[in-house]
Formats: C-alpha cells, sequence, structure tokens
C-alpha cells in the first residue's frame, strides 16, 4: 500500500489482516473470553470495565460470576447484596442498571439474551459500545465496539484530527469502524482493537510502535504525531465540594446513614456528614444538633475522592458519642461489612473498621 495514495477508509480496512494475526498471538487471557463466550459473561465484563481498568476489575468478576452466574440470579438478587458485590468499583449506576436489564430480559426476552444491537441498545445502561461488544463477541455480528482505545487506534493510523468529544465526529468513527469489520471475524477484530490499545497503542506517553503491527499502515506513525492523537477537547475542571464526615461510635458500633435512591451514590450507606470544613473548634455543634453528646474525640482525618464532575473534599472526626441519631442504623463490625458504603468514604471505613476492631477486642 502506497502512503500518500490511500484514503482513510481504505488505511482502516487494511487493518484486519495484521491485527488478527498479533491478536491470535498477543491477546489477554480473560475468563469472559473464549471459544464461545457466553453473553452475559461478556455483557457483565463489559459494564464493570467502564471506567475501570481490567486489573481492577477481575476480583470484582470472578465474586460476581460466583454468586450471581446467570442473567436469572441477577434479576433475582437483593438490591443491598447487589451493592455490596459492587462496592469498590464506584458508578453504582450500572449495577442497578445490570439488575434493571437483567429483569427486562427475563420478562420481555424469556430469559434468553437479546442478539441484535437494537434489542441490546433498549436495555438500561446498554449503549453503542457494549451493544457492539455484546453483539459482535458474543454472537458473532458484524457491529463495531468503539471505546477509548478503538478511537485511539483509528486517529492514529488513519490520522483523524477531529474532536473525538464530538457527537457527530464519534457517529463518523462508528460507520468508519463498521466499514472495516471482517465479516467473518467480527467479535475477534473489536477485541484485537481493544487490547492494541491497551497494550501498545497506549494513550500519551509512548506507544511501542516498534512493535505494532499495524506500524506500516499508521499515518500518524509515519508523521511522528501518536502523541498528538486522538484531538480531545480539554475537560470542564470539576467542581470542589467540601464535607466534614462524622465517625460516630457507641456501644461497639458505627452509626451509617443510607442515602436517597436518586442523584449521586443514590441507596449507599455513608457516614454522616454536614456540608463545609468544620475545624475542632466548631465541629461539635452538628453532633450536637443531631441530639448526640460527644464523649471523647480520638482521631481528625481527612480524604479526597474523584467523581466524574466533581472532587470531595473531606475533612472526618472519629468520637465517642451518647444517645439516639434519627434515620440512622448503628451497626458492629460484621453490620460494617454487611452494608454497601461506596468508595468515596474508603478511609473512613478503614478507620471504622480499625475502631470497631479494637472496641470488640477490649
Amino acid at each position: 500500500m502506497r502512503r500518500g495514495t490511500v484514503t482513510k477508509e481504505e488505511r482502516l480496512r487494511a487493518m484486519a489482516a495484521p491485527l488478527l494475526a498479533w491478536y491470535d498471538e498477543n491477546k489477554r487471557d480473560l475468563p469472559w473470553r473464549g471459544d464461545h463466550p457466553d453473553p452475559y459473561q461478556v455483557w457483565v465484563s463489559e459494564i464493570m470495565l467502564q471506567q475501570t481498568r481490567v486489573a481492577a476489575v477481575m476480583p470484582y468478576y470472578r465474586a460476581w460470576m460466583e454468586e450471581l452466574p446467570t442473567v436469572e440470579a441477577l434479576a433475582a438478587a437483593d438490591e443491598e447484596r447487589l451493592m455490596k458485590l459492587w462496592q469498590g468499583l464506584g458508578y453504582y449506576s450500572r449495577a442497578r442498571n445490570l439488575q434493571r436489564a437483567a429483569r427486562m430480559i427475563m420478562e420481555n426476552f424469556g430469559g434468553r439474551f437479546p442478539e441484535s444491537r437494537s434489542d441490546l441498545l433498549s436495555l438500561p445502561g446498554v449503549g453503542e459500545y457494549t451493544a457492539g461488544a455484546v453483539a459482535s463477541i458474543a454472537f458473532g455480528r458484524q457491529v463495531p465496539a468503539v471505546d477509548g482505545n478503538v478511537l485511539r487506534v483509528a486517529a492514529r493510523v488513519a490520522d483523524i484530527r477531529e474532536d473525538i468529544m464530538d457527537t457527530k465526529v464519534r457517529a463518523s468513527f462508528q460507520a468508519l469502524m463498521e466499514a472495516a469489520m471482517p465479516a467473518d471475524r467480527p467479535g475477534i477484530f473489536n477485541q484485537a482493537l481493544m487490547d492494541l490499545g491497551a497494550m501498545v497503542c497506549v494513550p500519551k506517553a509512548a506507544p511501542e510502535c516498534g512493535r505494532c503491527p499495524l506500524a506500516e499502515l499508521c499515518e500518524a506513525n509515519r508523521l511522528g504525531v501518536q502523541s498528538q492523537l486522538p484531538v480531545r477537547r480539554k475537560k470542564t475542571a470539576r467542581r470542589v465540594e467540601e464535607l466534614t464526615v462524622y465517625l460516630l461510635l457507641q456501644d461497639g458500633k458505627a452509626a451509617l446513614r443510607q442515602r436517597e435512591d436518586r442523584g449521586l451514590l443514590a441507596g449507599l450507606w455513608e457516614f454522616p456528614h454536614v456540608p463545609g470544613e468544620l475545624e475542632e473548634a466548631n465541629a461539635a455543634g452538628p453532633v450536637e444538633n443531631w441530639g448526640l453528646t460527644p464523649l471523647e474525640w480520638k482521631k481528625k482525618l481527612r480524604a479526597k475522592h474523584l467523581f466524574t464532575h466533581v472532587e470531595w473534599h473531606m475533612t472526618g472526626y472519629l468520637l465517642t458519642v451518647r444517645g439516639e441519631l434519627p434515620g440512622a442504623a448503628w451497626v458492629d463490625r460484621a453490620g460494617l461489612e454487611a452494608l454497601a458504603v461506596p468508595s468515596a468514604f474508603g478511609k473512613f471505613l478503614e478507620e471504622a473498621r480499625r475502631a470497631l476492631g479494637e472496641e470488640g477486642g477490649r
């Protein structure tokens, strides 16, 4: 293929042969893959992998499949247990959408996993990428699965300099990748692109072009602009929110409250907190307003957690109290482990575990 005379469509179509040969030798060994991938396993893995690295997902995936091995089991699962299985993965609406979709599969599809892109897109929490991944990998449908890895590989190979955050540009990538897919191995093609983007054609720093099967096709490699692609507009800065968090201990138990069933971290359990950062001189105010008597202030903590559009800067206090806290559940160490507390409160959760362990050992 002569450089300079080749369209981006032709260049992307030419990827298949070298890419698939590379994948056959270098593919990652992942539990949801195999000669006959199970659609339920592919689906759950893809939802877990949204905004999360493979290494982080693996223990969660194995625990999930051990407890909820089928669509039917997921549809019937207790929500509290579901949230506990998801605890630490973040973006908890993903777990709720998995269960909503499982129930829809049981009710609308007779328990059989839908195969077509359109039917998959009807499921809660399933977008173009996930529909493409399940349809192609599990059912051999010629549907692209365009995620960040695929966008990066395609933009570099074809030297596409349009903003990938633009909806119309993403739609054009979808069409380009559909035209580039081989009819006989669409699922393998999608997985090969994912693996190449994760292992070789990596973001920003240093793509390993010397071992890339597409190096000879790649316009970005020829022009030396790999680090400039794909083009992505700058994200809006996160909004900062300050919180004061209370680890309240009483009679070997800690206080937790359940969040409302809507909004950020909906329905999960959290430590009582108030807006703003309160220093020691003012920290007793909310505790007393809740009708509690502070007994011993044990420790001050600080933590930060990043969400997509907001970051929490948290100041925390560990203290013993006396009294009743309306709307709270007082839980011992076992109760703490049974409830789903989001990773945003991870530092406080670890401190509560230590404190309750010490209390229980006295």
